[in-house]
């Protein structure tokens, strides 16, 4: 498969960065807002489940957008809010409201979901620059 090759997209929903994002979202929702204290489930709670449904819609955003750098860009901001939730669980962890074993979980899943989008994004800058035509 050459550089730029790659195989068919149907919908955004099989590209392994959103995929890995919404075990992302879904670590969140599930794992973490449960434990926080009730006050925090309105202040961290929100800005962190914020964060990340902003992951997996701006991937989907950009998977609709049909140009290379437009969708770069959306997995940018998807990668930044990924940051942001990591940031937002050291919060919660530096303010005792869960262990140190919830924010390494944390960690590894923002982790790989920003490795995903890197090489997502790498994808479709060497596509832009190939002149390969969008499906």
């Amino acid at each position: 498969m050459n550089p730029v090759e790659r195989a068919p997209f149907r919908t955004f929903e099989d590209l392994e960065g959103w995929k890995q994002c919404r075990t992302l979202r879904l670590f969140v929702a599930k794992s973490v807002i449960p434990v926080l204290p009730k006050d925090e489930r309105y202040r961290l709670g929100d800005q962190l489940l914020r964060a990340a449904r902003s992951t997996t819609a701006n991937i989907a955003e950009g998977y609709g957008r049909f140009h290379y750098l437009d969708n770069a860009k959306f997995c940018s901001n998807a990668r930044g809010s990924c940051w942001e939730v990591l940031d937002h669980l050291i919060t919660g962890h530096d303010e005792n409201f869960f262990s140190a074993e919830l924010l390494g979980r944390g960690r590894e899943l923002v982790a790989q979901a920003i490795k995903l989008l890197n090489g997502y994004m790498s994808y479709l800058k060497r596509a832009h620059k190939a002149g390969t035509v969008v499906d």
